[in-house]
């Protein structure tokens, strides 16, 4: 008894191991793309069987079709949304074919695990096939960027409700330390007095605005192409399924999908992702200078704030502390930005009607989605929620403040209250003192 199983295809015979749910395509992309690197991202796999499970419920809804084959493909996607035959989606996230692969999986898969529970073996494709029932009226050009953008709405979604959070930390301590006076710095010397209120304020509005930027993209997310087929045109797809099977994806995903006015233009452009990525980019330069400026009032020369004792900084310099939260979330910022540029070739890099590097974007894109999400809520709660004020610290930097200076323009001009704050040192008591034995000549 062998423990394998053939499979052809019109270039040929390909051996399987004889329960593997996938089938001949996915073993030709495991040796075309043997990067040995990640495989394709599962919130994007689960994506996919629910545009298969919508177009199952809409062929059985139309009674079109067997509809014991479309009810037990229906099962089947239930069966993989919980999570159960996740191990089966083997292909690498880098892929040629503008997703094909990773799509054929999801069909092979589908077929396989829908063919055992009404008692077939894996390969039995004459009674259910991965190809002409798991995709009827389906291409990967419609079925991968739809499922993108529903995955990236809901990840875009957790990255909002994650500055929401940051944002409501950074305003309590906007209230917190109101009257906390502190010298303001520009190009990092020191400039007029501010509070440290006033400060966090100003972050906390820097992520405001990331948040609503957020919350606007998902308007253009929800515009799917499903139904367009191969070019947007809706080849070997009836007009009924196409309204009807985004009518169930929008039920299934609880997200305001609409068919897309123009669907070839989805199928050409990806620019909406490129959007999405520069977002996530505005947002990570926003995070990546907080955690600079936290990096600098908590450090020896500041001495402003205190950032909570996360763990032991050195391994020879004992009692050492470093701000490894704000490290973390600087170096998400930075890969976060180095997908974004990835992104934006591969999205300026399709031709015609297709672009063929939608994996690279859809691995960038998710990538710095699930970084933000996961490190935005530790910089919360790890930097910003336990963080304190070193009101001595923000006292002492106020002697060398330049108010003083700065308001004696307005009395003796501005290169006389130069020469004064030059005479005495730029120390606020000695020009104090300095005032007191003279008056403004002639104003």
């Amino acid at each position: 008894m062998t423990d394998t199983r053939t499979e052809q295809d019109f270039l040929g015979q390909r051996a399987l191991p004889k329960d593997a749910l996938y089938g001949i395509n996915t073993q030709r992309a495991m040796e075309n793309f043997a990067l040995g690197q990640k495989h394709t991202d599962l919130s994007l796999i689960h994506a996919m069987v629910q545009v298969k499970k919508a177009s199952a419920r809409t062929y059985l809804d139309l009674g079109m079709g067997n509809p014991h084959v479309f009810s037990l493909i229906v099962s089947a996607c239930d069966d993989i949304l919980t999570g159960a035959f996740d191990d089966a989606f083997v292909t690498e996230a880098l892929q040629g074919g503008a997703g094909t692969s990773a799509h054929m999986n999801v069909n092979e898969v589908i077929a396989n695990v829908a063919l055992k529970k009404a008692g077939h073996a894996p390969g039995d494709y004459e009674f259910l096939h991965p190809l002409d029932d798991v995709n009827l009226g389906q291409s990967t050009n419609d079925v991968y960027p739809t499922a993108l953008r529903i995955c990236t709405i809901q990840q875009v979604r957790q990255v909002s409700d994650a500055c929401a959070a940051l944002q409501e930390a950074l305003q309590e301590k906007e209230q917190a330390w109101a009257d906390i006076k502190k010298a303001g710095r520009t190009q990092l010397m020191n400039a007029v007095p501010i509070t440290l209120g006033e400060e966090f304020g100003a972050y906390a509005q820097a992520i405001a605005r990331d948040r609503w930027r957020l919350y606007k993209i998902e308007e253009r997310l929800r515009q799917i192409n499903l139904g367009g087929t191969a070019v947007g045109t809706g080849t070997n797809a009836s007009r009924r399924y196409a309204w009807k099977a985004v009518e169930f994806l929008r039920e299934q995903t609880g997200i305001g999908l609409a068919k897309a006015e123009y669907p070839m233009d989805l199928t050409q452009n990806q620019d909406v992702f490129c959007e999405v990525s520069g977002l996530l980019k505005a947002l990570a330069v926003n995070l990546m200078k907080i955690c600079s400026d936290l990096r600098l009032m908590n450090s020896e020369a500041y001495r402003e704030i205190r950032l909570s004792p996360m763990q032991q900084g050195s391994t020879i310099m004992p009692s050492k502390i470093n701000p490894v939260i704000p490290e973390m979330a600087t170096q998400t910022a930075m890969k976060v930005i180095a997908n974004d540029c990835a992104v934006t070739m591969a999205a300026s890099s399709g031709n015609f009607e297709l672009n063929p590097f939608l994996p690279l974007i859809a691995d960038c894109l998710l990538d710095s989605l699930k970084l933000l999400s996961k490190a935005i809520p530790l910089f919360t709660s790890k930097a910003i929620r336990p963080l304190l004020a070193d009101e001595k610290g923000c006292a002492n930097g106020l002697r060398f403040t330049k108010a003083l200076p700065t308001a004696l323009a307005r009395s003796f001009g501005y290169d006389q209250a130069a020469r004064i704050a030059r005479e005495c040192d730029f120390d606020e008591a000695r020009m104090q003192r300095y005032l007191c034995g003279h008056s403004p000549s002639g104003r």
